[in-house]
């Protein structure tokens, strides 16, 4: 049996290298099981991984179509904060699902084989895996490695969007880019917890999806009356938490001064210091990776913060994020559901077409690595 797994290597003159290799078949210890991983979905977060600093628009696709390497430009400016990757082959993957073919000796391990389980802790994009059982969540009978490869990233984040919202104090959440496969599942949770929620959408056709799939707050950043439908939005609301994976440019900013429009507009006197009420915002990916532009006009009760789903999740404890897994895996094919538009093999996932086409996250395009094909 082989076992080949897709890699990113940053080396030392400015290079960055995609490629796969050959690999031992994973050993199982006392508590790890092995999984033949059968698919594994591309998030944003797996390409930082896979692509890092480097320029793609200077990629160039060598070897040969079962072994395709890629390699491209790093811009200098970024190696010195690279160079504790620098020579190493990077496993690229967040979390996948598929079948337990072997187990540790532990009784854990053992109730596993044979089960179908996501996994997630990294190096996915690779034919077998070991994993701790802790790793592992054990999908419902009849539940497929397709359905079940997206159980982690992205249904935890959304779930965890909401409880922070909840131990925070906020009451309605707005979140950016709300088109996106996360989005959805955020307004299905949302939906179904009667939780308000502002979606942030920029195309028309973003508006149609969330509103068929009964979202009831929709504003286009592309509009004209942007700021005043989202300050009108809140004011209905009463959000003040918001989840931006833009990043750059001054979203983030007009979202604070819209919320702050709607806290003040009961103010009986003005104060240089702005309403009382506070504003939070987080921002949890790097779709736009310019500079953050925070034009101040909304006093000083606010916090902008970064979103990193682990961390968030050690303080939301371990009691919470149990019943997260458990609501997950009951619910994946349903809230929790993942639609890919397209499927590729591993050495599909290093062609060039195919890096063209995920690297661009386009809204409505998910891919997905079927790591046995």
């Amino acid at each position: 049996m082989t076992n080949i797994q897709l890699t990113s290597t940053i080396t030392q003159d400015n290079k960055l290298t995609l490629a796969l290799q050959d690999i031992d078949m994973p050993q199982p210890a006392t508590d790890e099981v092995v999984v033949r991983l059968e698919a594994a979905p591309l998030n944003p977060s797996d390409l930082g991984v896979l692509f890092n600093a480097a320029d793609m628009s200077s990629a160039v696709q060598s070897g040969t179509p079962a072994n395709p390497v890629i390699t491209a430009d790093v811009p200098a400016q970024f190696m010195p904060s690279l160079k504790n990757r620098i020579g190493k082959a990077t496993p690229v993957g967040n979390e996948g699902a598929g079948t337990v073919v072997a187990t540790g000796s532990s009784p854990a391990a053992q109730a596993l084989m044979g089960k179908m389980v996501a996994v997630i802790g990294g190096g996915t994009y690779r034919q077998f895996i070991s994993a701790n059982v802790q790793s592992c969540l054990v999908l419902k009978e009849g539940t497929t490695a397709k359905e079940g490869a997206s159980s982690f990233v992205n249904p935890l984040t959304a779930l965890a969007m909401v409880e922070t919202m909840r131990v925070e104090g906020h009451k309605a959440i707005i979140h950016a880019a709300a088109a996106s496969n996360l989005g959805q599942m955020l307004n299905r949770i949302c939906i179904a917890d009667g939780i308000d929620l502002i979606n942030i959408v920029r195309k028309p056709e973003q508006e149609t999806l969330l509103r068929e799939m009964g979202a009831k707050y929709i504003v286009n950043s592309s509009s004209q009356s942007f700021i005043d439908d989202l300050t009108t939005a809140i004011i209905e609301t009463g959000a003040t938490i918001a989840f931006d994976p833009i990043g750059g440019g001054q979203l983030t900013s007009d979202i604070l001064n819209c919320m702050e429009v709607a806290a003040a507009r009961n103010m009986k006197e003005h104060t240089i210091y702005g309403s009382d009420t506070f504003k939070q915002v987080y921002i949890y990916g790097a779709l736009n990776r310019g500079p953050i532009t925070i034009n101040r006009n909304f006093g000083f009760a606010w916090g902008i913060n970064g979103f990193l789903l682990f961390n968030q999740l050690g303080k939301l404890g371990s009691e919470t994020v149990i019943a997260m897994r458990e609501r997950i895996a009951n619910e994946i094919t349903t809230t929790f559901a993942s639609h890919y538009t397209h499927e590729v093999s591993l050495s599909e996932a290093l062609q060039l077409d195919s890096i063209n086409a995920y690297a661009k996250q386009a809204t409505g395009e998910k891919y997905l690595i079927r790591p046995q094909a």
